[in-house]
């Protein structure tokens, strides 16, 4: 016999105009608007009318989890749109915006997104004097089917297209980011990007020490002398090429600092001049399941302009690591993971736009939650943000309903709170 309280007894009805899907994105409303997301896109964007209207909604739907074009549809739903503070565009519409982006449209939004980056920084999320580590690395967006402008195997063997990134290493946002074809070599145009980059922090109000990290992708004098020329710190992976190989071996066994790295294995830490630079090696003893008569090491070597012992900087080059989880908290927060055209300006505008959502989501947790480090969009997405809501009016005022015994009910309204105080 089946309860009334059962499932399959509930009457459906798809009518209510005043619910709201994804409330949290009140939030990120208001400080999009504390931000002047819309007006400054309008300002600086020239692709068709209104670009500011189409630009806030592909960002919020991308903050809200959007991973193609017509996900941004949910927007439209009931009376959500009044909480984002701007008029939500058909995904026809979006698609339309998109496709007439060419090079120079794409760098009118990353314009906006360093815009947006130094307005954020100026409210207090900003490193101000600090030390500021940026890691840089590509990463590989893959695509099905060829019909995608420029989409091509690289290295990985992987259809897709293979951008260049750069995070901030404490809080995991995206400082710079440049959409590339898929056959492009990890260090094409790195040192114009170390450049830009440079410029971009500085200008967004960083004025304190810069540190670059990369891998042996960006391993190239050129990107050298790019860090070198703007007075920036950098460490770099160093392949295993002959030479490196050669230096490596000039190093005195006693020159070996031994550090605690692996748990049941052995590691040591030495220095060398390497070609009028500092040559940072890491040895690792290969433990097999047969003795070996004589011990077999794997050594990981890195350059670097940085001054202290060889241990801190080692264990500091190995935090590179936390890039690869901006990029896929980007990729799985903030829809990167998806390239929705077959037009390579509309990818590359998809791309930044999905920079901008990233890092949306990372301000609202520094400038409404108080989170100082990095975080997981999900987290902030399930917690804040995609909970159901009732918009009402009353008094002349609108009203948002949000459940009752939401476990993060309080910390939502310190935040929105905290949002609302912003001044810019």
């Amino acid at each position: 016999m089946s309860s009334s309280r059962s499932s399959s007894r509930l009457a459906v009805m798809f009518d209510d105009d005043h619910a709201v899907a994804d409330a949290g994105l009140a939030l990120v409303g208001v400080l999009s608007q504390k931000l002047g997301l819309e007006d400054l896109a309008q300002e600086l964007i020239h692709v068709l009318p209104l670009p500011g209207r189409r630009v806030a909604t592909l960002v919020h739907a991308m903050v809200a989890g959007a991973s193609c074009i017509d996900d941004a549809d949910v927007l439209r739903s009931g009376s959500t749109s009044h909480v984002l503070g701007h008029r939500v565009m058909a995904p026809s519409t979006l698609g339309t915006f998109l496709r007439g982006f060419d090079f120079g449209h794409v760098r009118q939004l990353d314009k906006l997104a360093e815009t947006l980056l130094g307005r954020a920084w100026g409210l207090g999320a900003g490193p101000g004097s600090a030390r500021v580590t940026i890691d840089m690395d590509s990463t590989i967006c893959e695509v099905h089917g060829k019909a995608k402008q420029g989409a091509a195997y690289g290295y990985t063997k992987v259809l897709g297209y293979h951008p260049l990134l750069a995070t901030r290493a404490d809080t995991g946002e995206v400082l710079h980011v440049r959409f590339r074809k898929g056959s492009a070599a990890s260090g094409r145009g790195a040192s114009r990007f170390v450049r830009e980059l440079v410029g971009r922090v500085r200008r967004a109000g960083a004025t304190g020490k810069l540190t670059l990290r990369a891998d042996a992708g960006f391993y190239s004098a050129k990107v050298m002398a790019a860090c070198t020329d703007h007075d920036v710190d950098y460490s770099i992976t160093a392949p295993q090429n002959p030479s490196v190989r050669s230096a490596i071996e000039q190093i005195e066994e006693s020159s070996w600092t031994p550090i605690d790295y692996t748990v049941n294995g052995e590691a040591w830490v030495a220095g060398i001049d390497y070609q009028g630079r500092r040559l940072v090696v890491r040895r690792t003893k290969l433990a097999g399941p047969q003795p070996a008569l004589f011990p077999v090491f794997r050594y990981h070597a890195f350059v670097t302009n940085r001054t202290g012992d060889a241990v801190s900087l080692d264990a500091d080059h190995r935090r590179h690591a936390v890039v690869e989880l901006a990029i896929r908290d980007l990729k799985e927060g903030s829809g990167l993971a998806h390239c929705p055209s077959g037009s390579f300006g509309a990818n590359g505008a998809w791309a930044v736009l999905a920079t901008i959502a990233h890092n949306l989501v990372r301000w609202v947790g520094a400038l409404g939650l108080g989170v100082s480090g990095p975080l997981v969009a999900k987290t902030i997405r399930r917690r804040f943000l995609t909970l159901p809501g009732r918009l009402t009016r009353s008094a002349r005022r609108r009203r948002l309903h949000l459940p009752t015994n939401w476990p993060w009910a309080q910390e939502w309204l310190d935040c929105f709170g905290r949002l609302c105080l912003l001044r810019t």
